[in-house]
């Protein structure tokens, strides 16, 4: 029972934040959507989108005559193929990292790095519903959502969505869809490598992004300083911090090269995002790498 009231309380907390959550999540995506084009891609849609000339190897029957007639040049080189607008909306899975470490900040952040992958994951989402996607979160029985009343519902489950473990639960996906997870990827190795290829049999694609505090990224402690452990672990009492510094580094360093490598055997993105960093280049990075237009 007090594990049940300590939720209820948390998600009402968590839900009187959402109306400027989405405020700030709309201005990011407004800004980032600024330096992006609309998405428009060839398909099997009704909606005309362009001319181009014909190649060998189009069907004849696509051949749009009316416009070949208007070039006077002689055929083939004058035949034209209308395109269509690509419009079969993709569907979206996104998911954030609930475990404590996300619920950390140092003083060199003015956010938490859950607070910045929920930022992030809204702002995604705002961008996505703009083009026509679908998008739906990872676990508990979600479906996919659509359009503007989409994102207000996308953020509600937002709020009382958490996974402790630091791992998306298994759930099934749409053959094809795309994957997007924000987390500070401080799990074992093994575990991404056995998250990531359960994606990859379905078979899924998609972008991980690790989301860092600045002080996790440089360790700019110095002296006798006490670390504590947030997911379990014991406390660590370490003499003169910056003895550690290099070791600390390099232990970083293989953990990032550890998870990119898992990440592009399975045509996954991964890239790094620090918390004193802008939100909007990120989300640029982020959007433009998922190839959506």
């Amino acid at each position: 029972m007090p594990d049940a009231t300590q939720a209820v309380r948390r998600a009402e907390a968590l839900g009187a934040q959402l109306p400027p959550l989405l405020v700030a999540a709309e201005r990011v995506a407004s800004t980032v959507a600024q330096g992006v084009h609309g998405r428009r891609r060839v398909g099997q849609g009704d909606s005309f989108w362009q001319f181009r000339r014909f190649i060998t190897g189009d069907p004849v029957t696509r051949i749009d005559w009316r416009q070949s007639a208007k070039s006077g040049r002689p055929v083939p080189d004058g035949w034209f193929i209308r395109e269509t607008e690509w419009e079969a909306a993709q569907t979206v899975c996104l998911w954030r990292d609930d475990s404590p470490s996300m619920h950390w900040r140092s003083r060199l952040a003015s956010t938490e790095k859950r607070e910045r992958a929920d930022l992030l994951l809204l702002a995604l989402a705002a961008l996505l519903l703009r083009g026509g996607e679908r998008v739906m979160l990872l676990g508990g029985g979600k479906r996919p959502v659509s359009g503007r009343s989409g994102l207000d519902r996308l953020a509600a489950d937002l709020a009382v969505s958490g996974q402790p473990d630091g791992l998306p639960p298994p759930v099934a996906l749409p053959r094809h869809a795309l994957v997007v997870l924000f987390s500070d990827c401080l799990a074992p190795l093994e575990d991404f490598q056995a998250l990531i290829a359960r994606f990859a049999a379905v078979p899924v694609t998609g972008y991980l992004l690790q989301i860092l505090d600045p002080a996790e990224a440089s360790l700019p402690y110095a002296g006798r300083i006490r670390f504590r452990g947030l997911e379990r672990e014991s406390d660590a009492l370490i003499s003169r911090v910056e003895t550690v510094r290099d070791a600390y580094a390099h232990r970083l360093a293989a953990q990032q090269a550890g998870i990119a490598a898992i990440c592009s055997a399975a045509n996954f993105t991964f890239a790094t995002h620090h918390t004193d960093h802008s939100p909007e280049s990120a989300l640029l990075s982020l959007y433009t790498a998922l190839g959506i237009r």
